[in-house]
């Protein structure tokens, strides 16, 4: 506090400075007895009626009550720790008392600090104490973007009752998350603990915030899922010129239509940025007349992250409503007045009168940073070597024969208890299992997985008004799909869908483009190349078009693309599989095969189907500019003695770039047309194959987006059906277990000692007696079970031999169903006779060894073996 009072005694001089140069301009200073004497003189009827009107007013003060009720939660059933104070707590009151006396005295102007508000219990506790450093048990809380978002989505929040001030309660976290709200102080709380946990160097921040970020409104900044990164352009690798290239044709277009056409864009683009910046000065405007009256007096607080742990490069903001992160010089943040953690205390002394831009948050420095207690684990100011010489020569003087006392005071350990989150609690996190926020033009809700039954947990819909009434676009995430639907892409203007899916797909699909689930339309779909066999990429279609991308084949095959011709007209319905599209063209291209030559290596190939034509374009050899060509003709017409036309030289044209002599030969040529037709066959057949494919396709997502099954783990015992099932059905054998060996050991000789007067002992003759009753009942109920059985088994094979003999009387009329309940009787009377046949053979099996097992524990119970020794 040396600095602070330093402080005040330069203001106070400053102040009769100014007195006395007031006194010599010959200044007059009113007194506050010279007012009130030019006032008017109050006569007491005056004041009998001022009393009376003053007593008629009524002033309503805010509540400033906890927002944990009693009905929320049973303080008396809170620890020991939550509902009093040790002596180390209450001796830290004292001294942060004392410190805010002070603070108060020495500076006057500055608001009460924010030290020890109440808890739920309505104990005072000191703010350091309420933060309880915890790491979770879950990987996705250790990084501080994870654990605020996290907290901004499991609690609710509760604005301040009174903007101006701070709250007068601090509940605890275990208590907060019980509830699941509070207001930015609690949300605070809960991510200071979460982060000094995680590793982080974390504090909480009492100051002041904008409005915006004090009620939590984002209607006026952009949403971050709406923000695309920016891409990264690589500059491709120019290949050096060749001596001998081919010159690019000359661009023939017209300069003055390309001149109008850019003039044409330019106003465009003009009258876009025109209406923009009119937008801007209107909404610049509206804002202007809403301006906050409580600029720079609203409290909030937030957390700080300071530079060092964990590789924090730089110091940041972290706004617990939203789990943005701000930088140090935001104009969101206006002030702050103190900040803590679990260990100390500090208040800000520098001026914030540019927010905090200019505020250096090195706490180790008493002149900026004014802690509460010595024992600070911030480093100090250094300080020079000659200063330091000074410094411990004037100690020496002041200190000789003198032992400084250790008044440095520890942060007592936190009175709240371990901060649990249970794994239902973790997956649920939105109250009630959703959550809506608003930005601008956008509209962002969240559920929790399972709610929905189509697994849907994200939806987030762009607006092109700030009404949010004209919707552009939809994006839905989705999560558990049996069908591994990611993400939907719905564009309302052109009405374009695009579905994502994630790896294991029946088809391996990954990306679905459409506009309509009618087949023969226009749509893209994308593949997982690796998941496929043919290593198909992409597919697009369109009304008469199909193409194909393909990678990593064996055949080279790149490129496929099929021209349909308009569909015949049949009374079947119209559909590949009935009724295909006739293919007018198919055009294949192929990679460079390193094996063949660049001449026999084909690079593109055209089957014309209707013009019974095959055109063929092979690769180009390196340092060469031209390929070779080739075109086949097939004809089916006859020469002049009737006899069909197999091959002529005029049906193949060839361009060979080195012609060879065996290329020219017939024999070469009708190979090559002959490999070409079995190649077209397959062609269209695969291609046939494809349509078939894209008709599966639909049908599964059109059968998947209608059940939309959501997958279940197997650890998932409260959803997995068959799961409960399989733990059900071991604890009722571990029940039936159980109960098998309580009856085991009943008294069995209790019934028949009941026969004899209380407190008669036992003589030899009625041990004997005993002995051979339990041995007779016994055997008797051995007899009873066995006759039971038996006469079970004679009913069902009476019924069994009724019943198929009713079946040979009137086996002629009988109907199929009939017949199939026929079937069924049987089948089931014959699985009653063998399950009571085996239960039969048993019985007579156990029969014997139960009763020469209970004959030997008779011999050895300790009632009985006195009178029966001797007699086996």
């Amino acid at each position: 506090m040396e600095v602070l009072k330093e402080k005040v005694e330069e203001e106070e001089a400053a102040e009769r400075e100014e007195a006395a140069e007031r006194a010599e301009r010959g200044e007059k200073i009113m007194r506050p007895s010279e007012v009130r004497k030019e006032g008017t003189i109050m006569t007491q009827e005056m004041l009998r009626d001022l009393k009376k009107k003053l007593s008629e007013i009524e002033i309503t003060v805010p509540g400033r009550d906890s927002i944990i009720s009693e009905d929320t939660v049973d303080t008396s059933k809170l620890p020991l720790s939550y509902q009093s104070n040790t002596p180390k707590e209450e001796h830290l009151l004292q001294v942060a008392d004392n410190f805010s006396r002070q603070y108060s005295h020495l500076c006057p102007d500055r608001v009460p600090l924010f030290l020890h508000p109440l808890n739920e219990c309505k104990v005072p506790k000191f703010v350091s104490t309420t933060i309880r450093p915890t790491l979770m048990p879950y990987p996705e809380l250790y990084n501080w973007d994870s654990c605020a978002q996290f907290v901004a989505d499991f609690l609710s929040m509760v604005p301040l009752s009174d903007p101006l001030q701070p709250p007068s309660h601090l509940s605890s976290s275990t208590t907060v998350i019980k509830c699941q709200k509070g207001n930015c102080f609690d949300f605070s709380t809960l991510l200071c603990s979460m982060l000094l946990g995680a590793g982080y160097d974390a504090y909480c921040v009492n100051g002041y915030g904008s409005q915006d970020l004090c009620h939590m409104d984002l209607t006026r900044e952009v949403c971050p899922l709406t923000v695309k990164p920016k891409e990264i352009v690589q500059e491709k690798e120019m290949a050096p010129p060749k001596k001998y290239s081919v010159k690019p044709p000359r661009d023939l277009s017209s300069r003055f239509e390309k001149e109008q056409e850019m003039k044409k864009q330019e106003g465009i683009r003009a009258e876009e940025e025109r209406q923009l910046r009119k937008e801007e000065v209107r909404l610049q405007e509206v804002e202007n007349a809403n301006s906050d009256p409580l600029h720079g007096l609203r409290v909030h607080c937030w957390v700080l992250v300071l530079s060092g742990k964990r590789e924090v490069p730089e110091s940041f903001f972290i706004d617990p409503f939203t789990a943005r992160s701000y930088s140090t010089q935001d104009d969101h943040f206006l002030g702050i007045e103190s900040l803590w953690n679990h260990k100390n205390y500090w208040v800000n002394m520098q001026d914030c009168w540019n927010c905090c831009k200019d505020l250096v948050f090195d706490l180790g420095d008493p002149v900026r940073w004014e802690y509460l207690l010595l024992g600070t684990d911030k480093p100090y100011l250094s300080v020079t070597e000659e200063d330091d010489s000074d410094l411990n020569d004037e100690d020496d003087e002041d200190n000789l024969g003198k032992e400084e006392e250790d008044k440095s005071f520890d942060m007592p350990h936190s009175w709240v208890e371990q901060i649990e989150i249970s794994p239902e609690a973790f997956e649920t996190r939105c109250p009630n299992g959703k959550k809506v926020i608003h930005y601008k033009r956008a509209k962002l809700e969240k559920w929790t997985p399972y709610l929905n039954s189509n697994g849907l947990v994200c939806r987030l819909s762009t607006y092109r008004d700030l009404e949010c009434t004209q919707t552009l676009e939809i994006k839905e995430w989705y999560q558990n799909r049996e069908d591994m639907l990611e993400l939907k892409h719905i564009n309302e203007i052109t009405g374009l869908v695009i579905d994502y899916f994630k790896p294991g797909h029946p088809q391996a699909l990954r990306v679905h483009s459409y506009t309509s689930m009618q087949p023969e339309t226009d749509r893209i779909m994308e593949f997982y190349e690796k998941a496929r066999v043919d290593g198909l990429i992409k597919r697009e279609e369109t009304p008469k078009t199909m193409t194909e991308y393909y990678q990593g084949r064996a055949d080279f095959l790149s490129y496929r693309h099929v021209n349909f011709g308009p569909r015949v007209k049949k009374l079947a319905l119209n559909s590949a599989e009935s009724n295909p599209r006739p293919m007018v063209k198919i055009t294949e291209r192929f990679f460079r095969n390193p094996a063949k030559p660049a001449d026999e290596d084909v690079a593109e190939r055209a089957f014309l189907i209707l013009e019974e034509r095959i055109q063929l374009r092979y690769h180009c050899r390196e340092d060469y500019i031209t390929a070779s060509k080739r075109e086949f003709l097939q004809r089916t017409d006859v020469d002049s003695k009737g006899n069909k036309i197999i091959m002529t030289p005029d049906m193949c044209i060839s361009f060979e770039v080195e012609p060879m002599e065996y290329t020219k030969k017939l024999l070469y040529q009708y190979e090559a047309m002959m490999q070409l037709k079995n190649e077209e066959k397959l062609s269209r057949h695969q291609a046939w194959e494809s349509e078939l494919e894209v008709l599966e396709i639909l049908k599964l997502l059109e059968e998947e987006e209608a059940a939309h099954t959501l997958t279940i783990s197997i650890y998932d015992t409260k959803r997995n059906e068959k799961s409960r099932e399989h733990r059900e059905a071991m604890e009722r054998v571990m029940h039936e277990e159980h109960m098998r060996q309580v009856e085991a050991q009943l008294d069995y000789l209790a019934p028949f000692l009941a026969q004899l007067l209380p407190g008669e002992k036992l003589t030899r003759g009625q041990a004997m007696r005993l002995k051979d009753e339990c041995l007779s009942d016994f055997k008797q109920r051995l007899i009873d079970k066995a006759n039971l059985i038996q006469a079970r088994f004679e009913k069902e094979t009476q019924e069994l031999q009724k019943k198929q003999q009713w079946y040979q009387e009137n086996q002629v009329t009988l109907t199929a169903e009939d017949e199939d309940l026929y079937l069924s009787y049987c089948s089931q009377a014959m699985f009653r006779i063998r399950i009571l046949e085996q239960r039969l053979n048993r019985h007579k099996e156990l029969a014997p060894l139960k009763y020469l097992a209970l004959e030997e524990k008779l011999h050895k119970d300790p009632r009985l073996v006195e009178f029966l020794r001797g007699y086996v």
